[in-house]
């Protein structure tokens, strides 16, 4: 990744010196070296993340399919629709959505209007999503916007992309940092979220409660936020702003990503009881902060870390072989069972069994009216709610 970045560096620096587009005509089949073809045919970019791991930008069964299936697919298409696309990176999302909108224009949706504010950070990855192999002709359109906002911001000289934008497309381009972007948008505005960073191993500081109350800030009551992560942090976060949660499609992955809204209508899929459990109970649920949105990585990361060590056994139960999941259940594994039952006791629960411990899970109790909560944000709430009352009262007796 260094040594491409430093190829495109050079390239800024070759075509502002000559004036020549040979410059960026080299670099666009270099790049190809440095690249993965994915299933579909379209392009990813490997990353190094966590632990000097690498990750894919997307999944290996195909970029641009990915970002149909997972963000544009759930969105309700209407005249008039805003979307903030963050991270952009490649421009598929915002290609994938203007290709579709284009399709439903043509059918049932008046000639007007698809407004789209695409934030990316890097200066280099948005160069990459430039030179890329186009995948459908709606990649143009972005790649056109990419060059206008590289020219503009000093990075390239040349205007070589010749593509028209449709009167009813809007597209603006940020590069900078979208916790900065976030707090000079509208609210109450747009009617889909695209949340695309890297892992939120790599990138916490997009997916911390505070960065998501600048979300629901700016969402409308019935939008939605699509993310591709089923992260219990980054869900946990999203209950803890005030989000309804549930999954979202499955692609690439064994499990679906994440969509969230402030409307329970736009919920078609519920978390797992499991999700909910960790999410509720367990130190694995302990969200990530930035209260001023302006932390490190590393920072959100140790500050997330410290939290979960306190509350492990304090106020939370402890992760540790997903205890919570087990409550109500009968555990055959003699081994598993004294680790379960270790963790639970540590908050004075004496069995998965125990008075206690159906209380915690009450509201998931189906087979009760009275008690089952019908949503998993609310369910989750609760039966957080109801640890606390168990931490902090004697009177709920085995």
């Amino acid at each position: 990744m260094d040594e491409l970045f430093r190829l495109i560096k050079n390239c800024f620096w070759k075509e502002a010196e000559t004036k020549d587009s040979v410059h960026r005509n080299d670099l666009s089949l270099k790049i190809l070296d440095y690249l993965d073809r994915t299933e579909d045919g379209s392009f990813t970019l490997n990353v190094k993340g966590f632990n000097n791991t690498y990750q894919r930008m997307h999944t290996i069964k195909g970029a641009v399919s990915e970002s149909f299936e997972k963000f544009v697919n759930p969105i309700e298409f209407k005249n008039n629709l805003n979307v903030l696309d963050i991270c952009s990176g490649l421009g598929y999302n915002s290609a994938a959505l203007i290709h579709e909108f284009l399709n439903k224009s043509k059918i049932d949706l008046p000639s007007d209007g698809l407004h789209i504010d695409m934030v990316e950070i890097s200066p280099y990855i948005l160069t990459i999503g430039l030179l890329i192999p186009n995948s459908i002709d709606s990649h143009s359109i972005v790649q056109r916007v990419i060059e206008d906002k590289l020219i503009e911001d000093g990075y390239l000289i040349l205007k070589l992309k010749k593509t028209l934008i449709p009167d009813n497309i809007d597209l603006n381009l940020f590069c900078e940092d979208v916790r900065k972007t976030v707090k000079r948008l509208p609210s109450d505005y747009y009617d889909g979220i695209f949340l695309d960073p890297f892992s939120p191993d790599l990138c916490p500081e997009l997916f911390t409660v505070d960065f998501f109350k600048e979300l629901k800030r700016i969402i409308k009551n019935d939008g939605v936020l699509l993310t591709y992560t089923s992260s219990i942090p980054v869900r946990s976060g999203l209950v803890e702003t005030g989000f309804y949660v549930g999954i979202g499609p499955i692609f690439g992955r064994k499990t679906g990503g994440t969509i969230a809204s402030l409307s329970l209508s736009k919920i078609e899929n519920d978390l797992s009881f499991d999700d909910e459990h960790l999410i509720a109970l367990s130190d694995l649920g302990i969200p990530f902060r930035d209260m001023d949105l302006n932390l490190t990585s590393d920072e959100i990361l140790d500050n997330r870390k410290k939290e979960r060590l306190n509350s492990r056994s304090n106020y939370k139960l402890s992760s540790a072989v997903k205890t919570p999941i087990f409550l109500g259940m009968d555990i055959e594994d003699d081994k598993l069972k004294r680790r379960v039952l270790k963790n639970l006791n540590q908050l004075d629960i004496v069995s998965t069994f125990s008075k206690k411990a159906i209380f915690l899970i009450s509201p998931q109790d189906k087979s009760n009216n009275k008690i089952f909560v019908n949503n998993s944000r609310d369910r989750i709430k609760k039966m957080s709610d109801n640890l606390r009352l168990i931490i902090n009262f004697e009177d709920i007796a085995e």
